[in-house]
């Protein structure tokens, strides 16, 4: 069995990552030979797949295959840094480039030099550092915030995502120019309910590795729990499957887990491409499956951005109508007003005060 892990790190036990990957599925088996087919060029990579499929399993297993093995391999999550930070983390900066930098530091670019800097969630790089990375990615070089002297750099770019960067070029979200330069190879990794011939594997991986760290004894899987975790969804993929393993092993006191012991979720989430969601499904289906691909996204102040959506749709619906937009969701017309001009689709005109008439000498004729 072919198994990829991730290195040992003293905070492995919180990560929300897929910690591991098998090759056993035949889609699986495919995708490792196309992999190892790419990994020796200096080709960049576009990784696409779910949250929890193990992009950066693949992408460490990239580097550990390439030429560059003996360097560095540096992963960023692209999301994990405000706009105006993300500039600095990549490209560095100089000393008294903005308040707070007290002393020069180099970027990402600079630490993967001579190695491989995986950028994981690059869709989630705002417009103006798309155009920054693309230069980056043309010149290799790299000019660090605050500084005009340039720096040659010598990296394989890796990237990952997980959403249809096509349509956010077609929304005005992404360069078209710097997909492209990503994009020489595409590696699709399927979600875990698509190669179930996984699951079991990892399963089986997950119990040993959780066994070994809580000091229990030999452990097996019944076989209905076997056909339980083959037949679930996997709406989380590969980091539900560990963490659904973890609880079990907590709570589990016998040597042989069933499937009254594994505390699966109920949510069916399907997010196959070619097939939306069912005809019949209700709006509150609907609304559900958009909280849980958020959530599963891990974006930071989902209640502000889900409270906009809300304002902006409804604003819309209504045809820019105040009074029609307050009645619908349930709020005074002063309430959805100020929310309104909080996130822009109002914009409040302010008037100059108006100035007294100059006084003028009024003469009566007697």
């Amino acid at each position: 069995m072919q198994l990829l892990t991730l290195p040992p790190s003293p905070a492995l036990a919180t990560s929300i990552r897929a910690t591991a990957q098998v090759f056993e599925d035949p889609k699986s088996k495919a995708l490792l030979a196309h992999l190892q087919q790419v990994a020796p060029s200096d080709a960049s990579v576009l990784i696409i797949g779910e949250t929890g499929t193990g992009k950066e399993l693949v992408a460490r297993h990239l580097h550990n295959l390439s030429a560059r093995r003996q360097g560095p391999f540096v992963a960023v999550n692209c999301g994990a840094f405000s706009e105006s930070l993300v500039e600095a983390e990549l490209f560095g900066h100089e000393k008294g480039a903005f308040t707070g930098a007290l002393s020069a530091k180099a970027g990402w670019f600079e630490e993967a030099n001579g190695g491989t800097l995986f950028l994981d969630e690059i869709g989630d790089l705002p417009l103006p550092i798309q155009v920054k990375l693309l230069r980056v990615l043309q010149e290799r070089e790299v000019v660090r915030l605050g500084s005009r002297k340039s720096i040659p750099i010598n990296v394989r770019v890796l990237a990952a995502t997980n959403v249809q960067l096509e349509k956010a070029i077609n929304a005005g979200n992404f360069r078209e120019d710097l997909y492209y330069r990503l994009n020489v190879v595409t590696l699709n990794i399927s979600p875990l309910r698509e190669r179930p011939g996984d699951i079991l594997p990892l399963a089986r991986h997950f119990i040993a590795e959780y066994r070994r760290r809580l000091g229990y004894g030999e452990i097996v899987l019944a076989e209905e729990a076997r056909e339980k975790l083959v037949g679930h969804s996997w709406p989380g993929n590969i980091r539900e499957l560990e963490n659904v393993i973890h609880h079990t092993l907590l709570i589990c006191r016998d040597s042989a887990i069933r499937a009254q012991d594994l505390h699966l979720s109920s949510l069916r989430l399907e997010r196959r491409e070619d097939s939306g969601p069912p005809p019949d499904e209700s709006a509150d289906a609907l609304l559900q499956r958009a909280f849980l691909k958020l959530f599963e996204e891990q974006n930071g102040a989902l209640h502000e951005k889900v409270e906009e959506a809300l304002l902006r749709t409804a604003y819309r619906f209504c045809h820019h109508n105040q009074v029609h937009t307050a009645n619908l969701l349930g709020l005074s017309r002063n309430v959805t007003r100020a929310l309104l001009i909080k996130i822009g689709e109002l914009v409040v005109n302010k008037r100059r005060p108006l100035q007294s008439a100059p006084n003028r000498d009024v003469q009566l004729s007697i």
